[in-house]
């Protein structure tokens, strides 16, 4: 039986910008490492995000093009709907 402690590799992606902006309390940040040494999957997206922040974290908003915008936040707004009704790892 899992421990009532652990997270949920969905939980995981959600606490992800908390956790590389340094602003989970101590408890989440034990409960967000500890997943990380537990599961096989989200090291690689932690990975994966953390290399998206170095390559476009300098990317100012007004440099992305008025469509491109658009589009990219109707993605997120897709992608979010989507998580929804997808369960978790």
């Amino acid at each position: 039986m899992a421990d009532p402690g652990d997270l949920t590799c969905q939980e995981f992606v959600e606490l992800v910008t908390s956790y590389l902006d340094g602003s989970l309390s101590l408890v989440e940040r034990a409960r967000f490492e500890a997943h990380l040494t537990n599961c096989d999957d989200c090291p690689l997206y932690l990975a994966q995000i953390q290399q998206t922040v170095r390559a476009l974290g300098h990317l100012r908003e007004e440099a992305i093009a008025s469509v491109a915008r658009a589009s990219l936040l109707a993605e997120f707004r897709d992608w979010k709907r989507a998580q929804g009704s997808i369960s978790a790892s």
